[in-house]
């Protein structure tokens, strides 16, 4: 008889934004393939006895190649193993939850998703920025940094939005992504917050420009998981700012 497999979203990394669902979930599995942004403090809430693999997977360092975590999840569904694929964030947006999916699908696997706050979401709110405003934005577009080539993100269509911009794993590629955004036509005084280790306590966060976004970047030490959002909604917080770390103390 075949298990199942679950591809639960662990959020940003503050342990109490775990969804009530992950947390009954968890204390299920019998085996726990762990993303490295996980907060370590999130797998107490793992059932005693299961078995966690730790599958790295991090911009920039050496990863746990995909192939082998899908045979794995396949696998140990197979011999009849709840199992809980555990990353940062939520599995659908940028957690290769839909890649797990249909490989799973392919396989023959049950399978169900827990959704998790996005690291996007959170990096805002816990600066105290909305991410839409009736006055400034009228929507939120999500995109990646790390595609290059074809994949690239189109900056000229997103420039006509006049949305905001929520940039994932865009810290290494700054200056790429700076210059591609000041070509397309945004503009050289655009609003840019970077929000690095969001709702962990170590979070830190810098306020700058598009033209300056790599220089600020990189003379604050930003380093990755880091956010970053771009628009208007990133310039005029600095009120709600202040009562959203008072409200937090």
């Amino acid at each position: 008889m075949s298990g199942k497999v679950w591809l639960v979203g662990a959020g940003p990394g503050d342990p109490e934004l775990l969804t009530l669902k992950a947390l009954r979930v968890l204390s299920t599995a019998d085996v726990v393939l762990v993303d490295d942004l996980v907060n370590r403090a999130i797998l107490v809430h793992v059932r005693e006895g299961a078995r966690v693999v730790r599958v790295g997977k991090r911009g920039g360092c050496k990863s746990t190649p995909q192939e082998f975590i899908e045979r794995l999840m396949i696998a140990e569904a197979k011999a009849g193993r709840i199992v809980i694929r555990l990353k940062g964030g939520d599995p659908f947006i940028f957690g290769r939850g839909g890649e797990e999916a249909d490989a799973l699908g392919r396989a023959g696997i049950e399978w169900e998703v827990v959704n998790g706050i996005t690291s996007g979401l959170a990096a805002a709110s816990a600066a105290g920025v909305p991410l839409t405003h009736r006055d400034m934005a009228q929507g939120v577009v999500f995109v990646t940094a790390h595609a290059t080539g074809v994949n690239e993100p189109d900056w000229a269509a997103l420039v006509r939005t006049r949305m905001t911009l929520v940039v994932y794993m865009g810290v290494a590629r700054c200056a790429a992504v700076e210059r591609a955004m000041l070509d397309a036509g945004f503009k050289s005084w655009t609003p840019v917050l970077i929000v690095e280790n969001a709702s962990l306590p170590r979070q830190r966060q810098v306020r700058t420009s598009l033209e300056r976004l790599s220089q600020d970047i990189a003379a604050n030490g930003i380093g990755s998981p880091a956010i970053m959002v771009i628009g208007e909604v990133a310039r005029q917080q600095h009120a709600l700012e202040q009562r959203h770390s008072q409200g937090s103390r």
